[in-house]
């Protein structure tokens, strides 16, 4: 958007938050149901793009999260990533408002 690019961003900290509170859900749900998962891994990457939204041109924001869960077979590792999507708060916060694509990475 502008600067030098020598310092963090606004981006880069709304990524690093939503990724340390999506890891959480991600615990906070595996530990309800007693999952084991290994260690988990969440990386972000937010990026501002410019949208139409009917209303004027703006700007609007996509996240995209990678995580993995390495103790975890495939499927069962959507299914909690799933879960933990319907319970982060950052996630809520966002829904129906900023773009998130999830990808999900089980036992390889």
């Amino acid at each position: 958007m502008g600067g030098t690019g020598k310092a963090t961003n606004p981006e880069q900290l709304f990524g690093a938050a939503y990724s340390a509170c999506f890891g959480g859900a991600v615990e906070y749900n595996a530990q309800q149901k007693k999952i084991k998962t290994g260690d988990i891994t969440v990386k972000s990457r937010v990026s501002l793009g410019r949208f139409d939204a009917g209303e004027g041109e703006g700007f609007g924001i996509k996240v995209d999260l990678d995580v993995t869960l390495p103790e975890m077979e495939q499927a069962a590792a959507e299914e909690l990533v799933a879960w933990a999507h319907r319970t982060c708060p950052y996630s809520n916060a966002t829904r129906g408002n900023v773009e998130v694509n999830i990808t999900t990475h089980g036992k390889q």
